[in-house]
């Protein structure tokens, strides 16, 4: 049960008007606060939407970057394949071309002066050249 008193209806009081007054502003204010609550929310929500957007678009960029990466290095993976099997028959080839300057020494009994040619790919710190320093920096990869 409510604790007001009920409303009476006598000509002497004059509260009824009031009372039905601030009744209807309460009411106002309170839709009033619900309007600005509910746009609050619905600017909220604009707002989340935009930013699924924006990321979503972040995130193609992100994979597109990805997949470029992922081609280059691929690419680079071959040709460092080819250079690698390059390599061994060169490496094979000195070998062979080592051992014949070696037979034809023996064989023509003479002394020939033929300098052994160096093998950068067993004695890589044997270079026939000096090497040079390599520069790289994360800036390369981007």
């Amino acid at each position: 049960m409510s604790a007001r008193p009920s409303r009476q209806s006598s000509s002497s009081d004059d509260s009824g008007p009031v009372i039905d007054e601030r009744k209807r502003k309460r009411m106002e204010s309170n839709r009033e606060s619900a309007r600005r609550s509910r746009m609050r929310k619905q600017q909220h929500l604009e707002e989340l939407v935009n930013q699924i957007a924006q990321l979503k678009i972040e995130n193609e960029s992100s994979e597109a970057r990805i997949n470029m990466q992922m081609q280059q290095y691929g690419k680079v993976e071959s040709e460092n394949t080819i250079l690698r099997t390059q390599i061994m028959e060169l490496t094979d080839r000195l070998q062979s071309m080592n051992s014949v300057l070696r037979f034809v020494a023996e064989f023509s009994g003479m002394a020939m002066d033929i300098p052994e040619i160096p093998d950068p790919v067993l004695k890589p710190w044997q270079f026939p050249s000096p090497a040079q320093p390599i520069i790289a920096s994360a800036n390369m990869l981007q």
